[in-house]
Protein backbone atom coordinates (compact mmCIF):
# COMPACT_ATOMS: atom_id res chain seq x y z
CA UNK A 1 0.00 0.00 0.00
CA UNK A 2 3.04 2.48 0.47
CA UNK A 3 3.32 5.06 -1.97
CA UNK A 4 -0.85 4.87 -3.34
CA UNK A 5 -3.63 6.23 -1.81
CA UNK A 6 -5.56 4.71 0.21
CA UNK A 7 -9.42 4.43 -1.27
CA UNK A 8 -12.13 4.29 1.35
CA UNK A 9 -16.10 3.69 0.91
CA UNK A 10 -18.50 5.11 2.99
CA UNK A 11 -21.49 2.92 4.15
CA UNK A 12 -23.80 5.15 6.47
CA UNK A 13 -23.85 8.31 5.75
CA UNK A 14 -25.60 9.57 8.71
CA UNK A 15 -24.49 11.41 11.89
CA UNK A 16 -21.42 9.38 12.69
CA UNK A 17 -20.18 9.59 9.03
CA UNK A 18 -20.49 13.70 9.04
CA UNK A 19 -19.42 14.29 12.34
CA UNK A 20 -16.18 12.05 13.13
CA UNK A 21 -15.33 9.61 9.99
CA UNK A 22 -15.32 11.91 6.54
CA UNK A 23 -14.33 14.85 8.18
CA UNK A 24 -11.25 12.86 9.78
CA UNK A 25 -10.52 11.04 6.59
CA UNK A 26 -10.65 14.28 4.16
CA UNK A 27 -7.80 15.90 6.07
CA UNK A 28 -5.83 13.34 5.33
CA UNK A 29 -3.53 13.41 2.01
CA UNK A 30 -2.83 9.72 1.88
CA UNK A 31 -6.85 8.84 1.45
CA UNK A 32 -9.48 9.16 -1.17
CA UNK A 33 -13.17 8.75 -0.21
CA UNK A 34 -14.34 6.82 -3.70
CA UNK A 35 -17.91 5.50 -2.84
CA UNK A 36 -20.73 6.53 -0.48
CA UNK A 37 -23.90 4.27 0.05
CA UNK A 38 -26.75 5.44 2.39
CA UNK A 39 -30.25 4.04 2.11
CA UNK A 40 -31.57 7.67 1.62
CA UNK A 41 -29.62 8.56 -1.48
CA UNK A 42 -29.66 11.69 -1.02
CA UNK A 43 -27.33 11.30 2.00
CA UNK A 44 -25.14 9.73 -0.43
CA UNK A 45 -24.92 12.14 -3.29
CA UNK A 46 -24.43 15.08 -0.06
CA UNK A 47 -21.27 13.06 0.97
CA UNK A 48 -19.63 12.36 -2.56
CA UNK A 49 -20.57 16.23 -3.08
CA UNK A 50 -18.71 17.10 0.07
CA UNK A 51 -16.12 15.08 0.36
CA UNK A 52 -15.64 12.43 -2.51
CA UNK A 53 -12.48 12.15 -4.88
CA UNK A 54 -13.60 13.15 -8.67
CA UNK A 55 -16.24 11.02 -9.87
CA UNK A 56 -17.01 9.13 -6.65
CA UNK A 57 -19.67 6.94 -6.95
CA UNK A 58 -23.61 6.75 -5.12
CA UNK A 59 -24.83 3.44 -3.90
CA UNK A 60 -27.95 2.73 -1.74
CA UNK A 61 -27.52 -0.87 -1.71
CA UNK A 62 -24.15 -1.68 0.19
CA UNK A 63 -23.24 -4.68 -1.65
CA UNK A 64 -22.92 -2.90 -4.82
CA UNK A 65 -19.99 -1.17 -2.86
CA UNK A 66 -18.20 -3.63 -1.56
CA UNK A 67 -17.98 -5.16 -4.97
CA UNK A 68 -15.95 -2.68 -6.42
CA UNK A 69 -12.78 -3.97 -7.11
CA UNK A 70 -10.84 -0.77 -6.59
CA UNK A 71 -11.54 -0.15 -3.09
CA UNK A 72 -9.42 -0.89 0.11
CA UNK A 73 -11.02 0.25 3.01
CA UNK A 74 -14.94 0.13 3.85
CA UNK A 75 -16.21 2.52 6.72
CA UNK A 76 -19.44 0.84 8.25
CA UNK A 77 -21.25 3.70 10.14
CA UNK A 78 -24.91 2.10 10.18
CA UNK A 79 -27.27 1.30 12.79
CA UNK A 80 -25.81 -1.07 15.52
CA UNK A 81 -27.82 -4.52 13.84
CA UNK A 82 -26.36 -3.46 10.45
CA UNK A 83 -22.70 -3.63 11.83
CA UNK A 84 -22.36 -7.93 11.95
CA UNK A 85 -23.45 -8.48 8.12
CA UNK A 86 -22.22 -5.38 6.63
CA UNK A 87 -18.85 -6.08 8.20
CA UNK A 88 -18.70 -9.62 7.34
CA UNK A 89 -19.48 -9.44 3.56
CA UNK A 90 -17.11 -6.43 3.22
CA UNK A 91 -13.90 -8.87 4.74
CA UNK A 92 -15.30 -11.75 2.44
CA UNK A 93 -15.08 -9.17 -0.57
CA UNK A 94 -11.22 -8.50 0.78
CA UNK A 95 -11.85 -4.83 2.23
CA UNK A 96 -10.46 -3.74 5.13
CA UNK A 97 -12.96 -2.24 7.99
CA UNK A 98 -13.80 0.30 10.31
CA UNK A 99 -16.75 -0.39 12.11
CA UNK A 100 -18.13 2.29 14.28
CA UNK A 101 -19.16 1.68 17.94
CA UNK A 102 -20.49 -0.64 18.95
CA UNK A 103 -18.83 -4.21 17.61
CA UNK A 104 -22.21 -5.77 16.93
CA UNK A 105 -25.94 -6.02 19.17
CA UNK A 106 -24.73 -9.36 20.75
CA UNK A 107 -21.78 -11.45 20.98
CA UNK A 108 -23.06 -14.13 18.35
CA UNK A 109 -22.63 -11.57 15.65
CA UNK A 110 -19.35 -9.70 17.43
CA UNK A 111 -17.65 -12.79 16.97
CA UNK A 112 -18.79 -13.72 13.64
CA UNK A 113 -17.27 -10.36 12.60
CA UNK A 114 -13.54 -11.35 14.82
CA UNK A 115 -13.95 -14.76 12.92
CA UNK A 116 -14.22 -13.23 8.89
CA UNK A 117 -11.21 -10.68 9.83
CA UNK A 118 -9.55 -13.75 10.75
CA UNK A 119 -10.25 -16.46 7.78
CA UNK A 120 -9.62 -13.29 5.66
CA UNK A 121 -6.39 -12.06 6.88
CA UNK A 122 -7.83 -8.59 6.72
CA UNK A 123 -7.88 -5.96 8.97
CA UNK A 124 -10.79 -4.82 11.56
CA UNK A 125 -11.13 -2.52 13.65
CA UNK A 126 -13.99 -0.64 16.28
CA UNK A 127 -14.48 3.02 16.62
CA UNK A 128 -13.89 3.55 19.94
CA UNK A 129 -11.59 7.01 19.34
CA UNK A 130 -11.49 7.66 22.89
CA UNK A 131 -8.14 5.34 23.53
CA UNK A 132 -6.85 8.19 21.36
CA UNK A 133 -7.05 11.12 23.45
CA UNK A 134 -4.14 13.26 25.11
CA UNK A 135 -5.28 11.58 28.62
CA UNK A 136 -6.12 8.55 27.79
CA UNK A 137 -2.74 8.10 26.31
CA UNK A 138 -0.61 9.41 29.01
CA UNK A 139 -2.36 7.19 31.79
CA UNK A 140 -2.26 4.06 29.36
CA UNK A 141 1.70 4.81 29.20
CA UNK A 142 1.62 4.82 33.78
CA UNK A 143 -0.45 1.86 33.23
CA UNK A 144 2.17 -0.26 31.46
CA UNK A 145 4.62 1.19 33.41
CA UNK A 146 3.19 -0.18 36.22
CA UNK A 147 2.76 2.92 37.92
CA UNK A 148 -0.38 2.39 39.57
CA UNK A 149 0.54 -1.31 40.41
CA UNK A 150 -2.18 -3.62 41.07
CA UNK A 151 -5.18 -1.97 39.24
CA UNK A 152 -7.86 -4.09 41.46
CA UNK A 153 -10.92 -1.71 41.18
CA UNK A 154 -12.22 0.60 38.62
CA UNK A 155 -14.97 2.41 37.43
CA UNK A 156 -16.26 2.94 33.79
CA UNK A 157 -18.46 6.02 33.65
CA UNK A 158 -20.63 7.14 30.99
CA UNK A 159 -23.33 9.26 32.70
CA UNK A 160 -25.65 11.98 31.33
CA UNK A 161 -28.09 13.98 33.56
CA UNK A 162 -30.39 14.93 30.65
CA UNK A 163 -28.82 13.90 27.09
CA UNK A 164 -31.48 11.25 24.93
CA UNK A 165 -30.77 11.36 21.66
CA UNK A 166 -34.20 12.61 19.56
CA UNK A 167 -33.01 12.08 16.09
CA UNK A 168 -32.18 8.94 13.92
CA UNK A 169 -33.19 5.20 15.20
CA UNK A 170 -31.15 5.87 18.93
CA UNK A 171 -34.26 5.02 21.23
CA UNK A 172 -35.30 2.17 18.78
CA UNK A 173 -33.93 -1.08 21.15
CA UNK A 174 -34.55 -3.54 18.36
CA UNK A 175 -32.51 -1.39 15.65
CA UNK A 176 -29.55 -0.69 18.41
CA UNK A 177 -29.70 -3.38 20.86
CA UNK A 178 -30.57 -1.32 23.81
CA UNK A 179 -29.79 2.25 24.93
CA UNK A 180 -27.20 4.73 26.94
CA UNK A 181 -25.30 1.21 27.80
CA UNK A 182 -24.59 -0.19 24.71
CA UNK A 183 -24.50 4.06 22.91
CA UNK A 184 -22.06 5.35 25.22
CA UNK A 185 -21.10 2.87 28.54
CA UNK A 186 -19.57 0.98 25.71
CA UNK A 187 -16.88 3.85 25.62
CA UNK A 188 -16.16 3.65 28.95
CA UNK A 189 -15.78 0.46 29.25
CA UNK A 190 -13.93 -0.18 26.40
CA UNK A 191 -11.36 2.59 27.57
CA UNK A 192 -11.24 0.90 31.20
CA UNK A 193 -10.64 -2.09 29.90
CA UNK A 194 -7.71 -1.15 27.91
CA UNK A 195 -5.90 0.98 30.01
CA UNK A 196 -5.81 -2.16 32.34
CA UNK A 197 -5.35 -5.30 29.87
CA UNK A 198 -7.80 -6.52 31.15
CA UNK A 199 -10.50 -8.71 28.99
CA UNK A 200 -11.06 -12.25 31.35
CA UNK A 201 -14.61 -11.17 32.80
CA UNK A 202 -15.31 -14.39 34.70
CA UNK A 203 -18.83 -12.88 36.02
CA UNK A 204 -21.46 -10.14 35.59
CA UNK A 205 -24.40 -8.54 37.25
CA UNK A 206 -26.42 -5.96 35.65
CA UNK A 207 -29.34 -3.83 36.42
CA UNK A 208 -31.34 -1.46 33.65
CA UNK A 209 -33.80 1.09 34.25
CA UNK A 210 -36.45 2.83 32.42
CA UNK A 211 -37.59 5.19 34.64
CA UNK A 212 -37.63 8.93 33.30
CA UNK A 213 -38.48 7.80 29.55
CA UNK A 214 -42.36 8.26 29.52
CA UNK A 215 -41.99 11.94 31.00
CA UNK A 216 -43.64 14.33 28.30
CA UNK A 217 -41.86 17.46 27.39
CA UNK A 218 -38.90 16.90 29.59
CA UNK A 219 -35.81 18.76 29.26
CA UNK A 220 -33.66 17.81 27.02
CA UNK A 221 -30.88 19.82 25.01
CA UNK A 222 -31.83 17.61 21.74
CA UNK A 223 -35.54 18.53 22.22
CA UNK A 224 -37.95 16.73 23.97
CA UNK A 225 -38.52 12.85 22.79
CA UNK A 226 -41.63 10.87 22.43
CA UNK A 227 -42.27 8.37 25.30
CA UNK A 228 -43.68 6.04 22.54
CA UNK A 229 -40.25 5.77 20.26
CA UNK A 230 -38.05 5.90 23.72
CA UNK A 231 -38.21 1.86 23.89
CA UNK A 232 -34.73 1.47 25.49
CA UNK A 233 -33.67 1.95 28.75
CA UNK A 234 -32.41 5.21 30.26
CA UNK A 235 -30.14 4.26 32.51
CA UNK A 236 -27.71 1.20 32.91
CA UNK A 237 -25.27 -0.37 35.50
CA UNK A 238 -23.19 -3.02 35.73
CA UNK A 239 -20.58 -5.33 38.15
CA UNK A 240 -18.41 -7.01 36.61
CA UNK A 241 -15.37 -9.22 38.18
CA UNK A 242 -12.30 -10.67 36.41
CA UNK A 243 -10.17 -13.53 36.78
CA UNK A 244 -7.43 -11.71 38.21
CA UNK A 245 -9.65 -10.36 41.03
CA UNK A 246 -10.53 -6.74 39.81
CA UNK A 247 -13.94 -5.44 39.52
CA UNK A 248 -15.36 -2.62 37.57
CA UNK A 249 -18.44 -0.95 38.04
CA UNK A 250 -20.14 0.08 34.82
CA UNK A 251 -22.22 3.24 35.31
CA UNK A 252 -24.31 4.47 31.72
CA UNK A 253 -27.32 7.30 31.55
CA UNK A 254 -28.75 9.26 28.85
CA UNK A 255 -31.33 10.51 31.71
CA UNK A 256 -30.95 10.40 35.57
CA UNK A 257 -31.83 12.85 37.82
CA UNK A 258 -27.07 13.45 38.74
CA UNK A 259 -25.02 16.04 39.05
CA UNK A 260 -22.03 13.58 38.95
CA UNK A 261 -21.72 13.43 35.03
CA UNK A 262 -19.23 12.69 32.23
CA UNK A 263 -18.63 10.35 29.52
CA UNK A 264 -16.00 7.82 28.68
CA UNK A 265 -14.42 8.79 31.41
CA UNK A 266 -12.48 5.97 34.17
CA UNK A 267 -11.33 5.62 37.71
CA UNK A 268 -8.58 3.50 38.93
CA UNK A 269 -7.42 1.92 41.77
CA UNK A 270 -4.24 0.06 42.15
CA UNK A 271 -2.18 -0.65 45.32
CA UNK A 272 0.88 2.17 44.14
CA UNK A 273 -1.66 4.75 43.00
CA UNK A 274 -4.77 5.72 41.78
CA UNK A 275 -5.89 7.80 38.76
CA UNK A 276 -9.41 9.34 37.44
CA UNK A 277 -10.68 11.71 34.80
CA UNK A 278 -13.25 13.35 36.55
CA UNK A 279 -11.93 16.74 36.97
CA UNK A 280 -9.15 16.44 33.74
CA UNK A 281 -6.51 13.44 34.56
CA UNK A 282 -5.72 13.46 38.22
CA UNK A 283 -2.84 10.98 39.87
CA UNK A 284 -3.18 10.03 43.41
CA UNK A 285 -1.08 8.61 45.95
CA UNK A 286 1.16 8.47 48.43
CA UNK A 287 5.21 9.79 48.83
CA UNK A 288 7.00 10.22 51.85
CA UNK A 289 4.23 9.52 54.21
CA UNK A 290 1.77 11.95 52.54
CA UNK A 291 -1.01 11.46 50.40
CA UNK A 292 -0.44 13.36 47.22
CA UNK A 293 -2.43 14.61 44.10
CA UNK A 294 -1.19 15.74 40.64
CA UNK A 295 -2.51 16.71 37.17
CA UNK A 296 -0.67 16.41 34.06
CA UNK A 297 -0.52 19.18 31.97
CA UNK A 298 -2.07 17.63 29.25
CA UNK A 299 -2.21 20.86 26.80
CA UNK A 300 -0.65 24.14 26.41
CA UNK A 301 2.70 23.18 28.21
CA UNK A 302 2.78 26.82 29.40
CA UNK A 303 2.96 28.12 25.33
CA UNK A 304 1.02 30.94 25.06
CA UNK A 305 -0.31 30.81 21.79
CA UNK A 306 -0.20 26.90 21.99
CA UNK A 307 -3.88 25.56 22.56
CA UNK A 308 -4.53 21.97 22.35
CA UNK A 309 -8.41 22.21 23.16
CA UNK A 310 -8.78 21.47 19.36
CA UNK A 311 -7.18 18.11 19.63
CA UNK A 312 -9.14 15.94 17.91
CA UNK A 313 -9.25 11.94 18.83
CA UNK A 314 -11.26 11.21 15.78
CA UNK A 315 -8.43 12.03 13.40
CA UNK A 316 -5.63 10.84 15.35
CA UNK A 317 -8.33 7.40 15.13
CA UNK A 318 -8.42 8.33 11.11
CA UNK A 319 -4.76 8.42 11.13
CA UNK A 320 -3.55 5.51 12.65
CA UNK A 321 -5.82 2.82 11.32
CA UNK A 322 -4.67 3.74 7.60
CA UNK A 323 -1.30 3.95 8.87
CA UNK A 324 -1.54 0.21 9.98
CA UNK A 325 -2.98 -0.53 6.42
CA UNK A 326 -0.53 1.19 4.37
CA UNK A 327 2.09 0.21 6.94
CA UNK A 328 0.79 -3.53 7.48
CA UNK A 329 0.71 -3.12 11.33
CA UNK A 330 -2.03 -4.40 14.04
CA UNK A 331 -4.67 -1.25 14.40
CA UNK A 332 -4.78 0.08 18.03
CA UNK A 333 -8.69 -1.45 18.96
CA UNK A 334 -8.20 -5.26 18.22
CA UNK A 335 -11.27 -7.21 17.06
CA UNK A 336 -11.18 -9.59 20.34
CA UNK A 337 -10.70 -7.00 22.62
CA UNK A 338 -14.06 -5.10 20.94
CA UNK A 339 -15.50 -8.61 21.40
CA UNK A 340 -15.06 -8.89 25.24
CA UNK A 341 -16.30 -5.58 25.44
CA UNK A 342 -19.74 -6.23 23.79
CA UNK A 343 -20.13 -9.60 25.71
CA UNK A 344 -19.71 -7.66 28.79
CA UNK A 345 -22.32 -5.47 27.57
CA UNK A 346 -24.45 -8.43 26.34
CA UNK A 347 -24.55 -10.21 29.84
CA UNK A 348 -25.19 -6.58 31.53
CA UNK A 349 -28.82 -6.69 29.46
CA UNK A 350 -29.15 -10.58 29.94
CA UNK A 351 -28.19 -10.21 33.79
CA UNK A 352 -31.34 -7.23 34.65
CA UNK A 353 -34.10 -9.16 32.44
CA UNK A 354 -33.56 -12.37 34.16
CA UNK A 355 -32.13 -10.93 37.98
CA UNK A 356 -29.21 -13.44 38.25
CA UNK A 357 -25.32 -12.98 37.91
CA UNK A 358 -24.22 -13.98 34.22
CA UNK A 359 -21.03 -16.14 33.75
CA UNK A 360 -18.25 -16.60 31.45
CA UNK A 361 -16.69 -19.87 30.74
CA UNK A 362 -13.27 -19.73 29.47
CA UNK A 363 -13.46 -22.68 27.02
CA UNK A 364 -17.30 -22.28 25.79
CA UNK A 365 -17.76 -18.25 26.65
CA UNK A 366 -20.69 -16.91 28.12
CA UNK A 367 -22.97 -19.54 29.89
CA UNK A 368 -26.17 -17.66 31.05
CA UNK A 369 -27.33 -20.26 32.87
CA UNK A 370 -26.83 -19.59 36.96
Amino acid sequence: MKGKKVKVGIVGVGGIANGKHMPSLAKLDNVEMVAFCDVIKERAEKGAEEYGAPGAKVFTDYRDLIALEDLDVVHVLTPNDDHSPITVAALEAGKHVMCEKPMAINSKEAMAMVEAAERTGKKLTIGYQNRFRADSQYLKNLCDAGELGEVYFAKALAVRRRGVPTWGIFLNEKRQGGGPLIDIGTHALDLTLWLTSNYKPVSVMGVTYRKLADRENAANPWGPWDPKEFTTEDSAFGFVQFDNGMTVILESSWALNTLQVGEAMTVLCGTKAGADMLDGLRINGERFSKLYTTKPAMRGQGVAFYDADDEDPGLEEAKAWIDSIINDTEPLVKPREAYVVTQILEAIYDSAKTGKPVYFNENKGCDKCC
